[in-house]
């Protein structure tokens, strides 16, 4: 008998077998990253740990769907190992029991009929048992893979999705606060390296802004080993709010500060060969995301814009943070923008921002250095 873990994907099997057999390159890859003393082995569907296995870190390697840690026999010992396996995880304490059968290989006998095998074996070893398939106490997994038998009682779920780093790269810009890093963590699932962007608006955010947002990208760490904040100081909207306040256009602000933070993260996008940018933006949360607004924004950027959280509330968004980690950090003090207005515009007109934009930005500070 030999112990080892189960590792299960799923959206990866459902691809053409190049791109497939890619992606559990891709897969492997990460899994070594963060164990790199384990072994590992796999067939088709299938991934095989052998070694100092950290489930906490199987549950947030993306895609991972579940995992079980199995014991592995040849099929010839099944019969006289399945009682024992059992008692020692516990079927005795239980009332009811299923057993759950997978196969693969050439075999002279049905899935159906060994679950029913087994599940008679069970009865006459344990008689104070009952069948119970739809919602047992116990289940029993055997999966027969050829000649080898692995059995398992728990799966664990893990954050599923795709691997991480197989759609390439995208710039995230991180506020600290709760939407921003679910963004992120969403593209995340979905194959994308993130790199996180925080543009430092001189004299309207301090180091307290700075470090949330640090401690949230931390948190993010446990999904992105390696993932650091990108800080760059930008003292653009110092000057652009004084020439808005002076032209009594200071309802404009928030549209100016995020058009510029649009343009700071399509450079550094650029500079590092990033293919987009993630928002934390969803429709008519706050002024600047009205549809009117959002589509000023968009116009500011020349690389694609992602928002994943643009059709959720604000308690979906907040349940996914909690279950993420990054809720409590996002919440924690820090002293936001003061260059918010009282008044901000909800439906500002394209036309009317780059005539305002092309007065200005000749005597306005050029983009910083990213």
């Amino acid at each position: 008998m030999k112990k080892q873990w189960l590792v299960r994907y799923s959206e990866i099997f459902l691809k053409s077998d190049p791109v497939r057999r890619q992606w559990e390159k891709v897969l492997i890859q990460n899994i070594l990253r963060v164990m790199p003393d384990i072994h590992v082995r796999n067939e088709r569907g299938r991934i095989w740990l052998d070694g100092d296995v950290k489930p906490d870190k199987l549950e947030k390697i993306f895609g991972i769907v579940s995992f079980s840690e199995v014991e592995h026999i040849r099929i010839d010992e099944l019969e006289l190992f399945l009682p024992d396996y059992c008692r020692r995880h516990g079927i005795e304490k239980a009332k009811t029991f299923a057993v759950r059968m997978k196969r693969v290989g050439t075999h002279p006998f049905s899935s159906n009929d060994k679950a029913i095998e087994y599940g008679n074996l069970l009865r006459n070893e344990f008689p104070h048992l009952k069948v119970n398939l739809a919602h047992p106490d116990k289940e029993i997994h055997i999966e027969i893979r050829n000649n080898e038998v692995y059995l398992y009682d728990n799966v664990v779920k893990a954050v599923g999705g795709l691997p991480l780093g197989v759609e390439g790269t995208l710039v995230a810009l991180v506020s600290g606060g709760i939407d921003s890093p679910v963004a992120a963590w969403m593209m995340m699932k979905r194959g994308c390296r993130i790199i996180p962007l925080f543009v430092a608006l001189d004299a309207f955010l301090d180091e307290t802004s700075v470090a949330r947002a640090n401690r949230v990208v931390g948190i993010l760490a446990m999904y992105q080993p390696g993932i650091e904040l990108t800080v760059v100081p930008d003292p653009y909207l110092l000057a652009a709010r004084d020439e808005l306040v002076r032209e009594s256009l200071g309802k404009y602000t928030c549209i100016f500060c995020k058009r510029r933070m649009y343009r700071v993260a399509t450079a550094y996008a650029n500079r590092i060969g990033a293919k987009g940018i993630v928002t934390g933006e969803s429709v008519g949360q706050v002024a600047s995301q009205t549809l009117d607004n959002l589509a000023v924004l968009t116009n500011a950027a020349e690389i694609p814009i992602y928002r994943p959280l643009i059709g959720f509330d604000k308690e979906e968004t907040i349940e996914v943070a909690r279950e993420i980690g990054t809720f409590e950090q996002s919440i924690s003090h820090a002293s936001g923008c003061k260059a918010v207005p009282t008044g901000p515009s909800t439906k500002a007109n394209l036309a009317t921002i780059l005539e305002i934009e092309g007065r200005l930005d000749s005597t306005l500070i050029p983009l910083p250095l990213v």
